[in-house]
């Protein structure tokens, strides 16, 4: 009941009402949000495209990796086809559990040229979005994947921006986001990114970073970064943390000038024999960037 609320929640609940800092002042250090924190979780991409729905909380679980995006066509089966029933074990099963259903990782795309592939694209979309909605999900991810040859190219990035804004639309009345991969030939260069959100108008329609070797292109991470920066949603997609040349502790560092609270998502692409323990590695590098992060 209201009356046997602590202080602390009373405060937290008043500003979620809507009262004004006038009304908290005398309690303001209590009212203090706490520090953002960034948190590794997993694409079921690759090392977990083979496991059972269990087997993928179960691993998550033993390995303190707590937050999972499900991808399409993998072992656990998280698709359309399942009837209401299915659909909320799948929501049980994670409500039950410490691990978050973060959302679907799917393939849909809107650059093409046919107008019925990207009818279909568009409304398949929107089917997913009713599962992610089912499961307890908070989003879907989804793409553009490439410019067309022979299209012009700022036709192209309007069309995306277009069905982008109404996937978002659709979604919005779902509460969920979308979540924007950067990714594709020529799409996931990071100016073409910006000319893409440059049309988006959905609130709820938010970029994925992907970590690409594009990123590094003129004018280097820090500028590319900086130009995308304020639609970066709560989702990141990162490879092996501890393989090959992309700079992460300098994106790290980048996430925490802004205090990114969100998800720095595994989309690993080796195959470690004993993925469990890949996984408990990553975390363990993962902790050293964050602890390394510098602010300014």
């Amino acid at each position: 009941m209201e009356r046997n609320l602590s202080r602390r929640n009373f405060i937290q609940k008043s500003i979620i009402s809507g009262i004004g800092l006038a009304t908290i002042q005398p309690f303001s250090a209590l009212a203090k949000a706490p520090k953002p924190k960034i948190r590794l979780g997993l694409v079921t991409y690759q090392w977990a495209k083979d496991w059972d729905l269990p087997t993928v909380i179960a691993n998550c679980t033993k390995t303190g990796i707590l937050g999972v995006e499900l991808r399409t066509g993998h072992a656990h089966g998280v698709e359309t086809s399942m009837s209401a029933d299915q659909r909320e074990t799948v929501k049980k099963l994670f409500a039950d559990s410490p691990v978050t259903c973060l959302g679907y990782g799917s393939n849909f795309e809107y650059q093409s040229p046919d107008p019925v592939k990207l009818r279909w694209n568009i409304d398949e979309t929107k089917e997913y979005i009713k599962l992610c909605r089912d499961i307890g999900a908070s989003g879907i991810k989804v793409k553009p994947n490439g410019l067309p040859d022979g299209v012009d190219k700022e036709k192209t990035i309007a069309q995306i921006a277009a069905s982008l804004n109404e996937v978002g639309e659709f979604a919005q009345d779902y509460g969920l986001l979308v979540r924007v991969e950067v990714h594709g030939t020529k799409t996931q260069e990071l100016p073409n990114m910006k000319a893409i959100f440059d049309q988006v108008t959905g609130k709820n329609v938010k970029i994925c970073w992907n970590c690409n070797d594009q990123d590094l292109l003129p004018p280097g991470l820090e500028g590319n970064f900086n130009s995308v920066k304020k639609w970066i949603g709560d989702t990141v997609h990162v490879r092996e943390l501890n393989i090959g040349n992309y700079p992460y502790q300098q994106l790290f560092d980048l996430f925490a000038q802004m205090n990114y609270s969100g998800w720095i998502l595994m989309e690993a692409r080796t195959d470690p024999a004993d993925k469990v323990a890949a996984l408990k590695e990553q975390l363990v590098v993962f902790n050293q960037l964050v602890a390394n992060s510098k602010r300014s």
